[in-house]
């Protein structure tokens, strides 16, 4: 396999969560594994499983962090871009292009980048980031929720939710919120 037969697929997953980090996903794929769609259609068993598998297979890949009060302080885009780029960053290999799932560049600086709505359903290497993004932040929240046991984030992972609301009402912001946010900015 030349480097012209590898694609870098990039999904992003935690742009809309109330807090915690957004997290993006580059991957180029080995070989086809069987299943990989988006992430957001399989069950979070199904999800786990992909995910160590594409982690174990994928001929490389790279996981972008940025934490909540980078994005406070970047804004949404520059916090998509800058997920994006570290991501890509930890490619190992030489690649042919870029696809980044929905109809925006985040990665200007970079050559050969093409975007594509739907691609998580339709190339299988965004899937897989699609994937491997959200075991990720998924895991991370999970883990969050044992130091902020009152606001869900096992369940929510820091987005919208009615105990969500309510726990932020009556606790407060916690180091994972985002305070651009609303209701966040409107209330705290």
């Amino acid at each position: 396999m030349s480097s012209m037969d590898l694609i870098v697929g990039i999904d992003e997953v935690g742009r809309g969560s109330w807090a915690g980090p957004l997290v993006a996903a580059a991957v180029i794929l080995n070989d086809q594994i069987e299943g990989l769609t988006d992430s957001k259609l399989l069950s979070a068993n199904k999800r786990s499983k992909l995910s160590n598998d594409i982690l174990i297979t994928a001929k490389s890949y790279g996981i972008g962090w940025v934490s909540s009060q980078e994005i406070d302080l970047l804004g949404l885009t520059k916090s998509v871009s800058l997920a994006m780029k570290r991501a890509v960053e930890m490619i190992n290999i030489e690649y042919q292009k870029i696809i980044i799932d929905g109809n925006y560049n985040f990665l200007e600086d970079f050559d050969n980048v093409e975007t594509l709505i739907k691609a998580d359903l339709l190339i299988p290497s965004v899937s897989a980031a699609s994937i491997i993004a959200k075991v990720a932040r998924d895991q991370f929240m999970e883990e969050q929720s044992v130091l902020y046991p009152d606001y869900g984030f096992e369940k929510n992972v820091g987005y919208g939710t009615k105990q969500h609301l309510e726990a932020l009402n009556k606790y407060g912001l916690t180091d994972l919120h985002r305070r651009s946010f609303k209701p966040m900015s409107l209330v705290f």
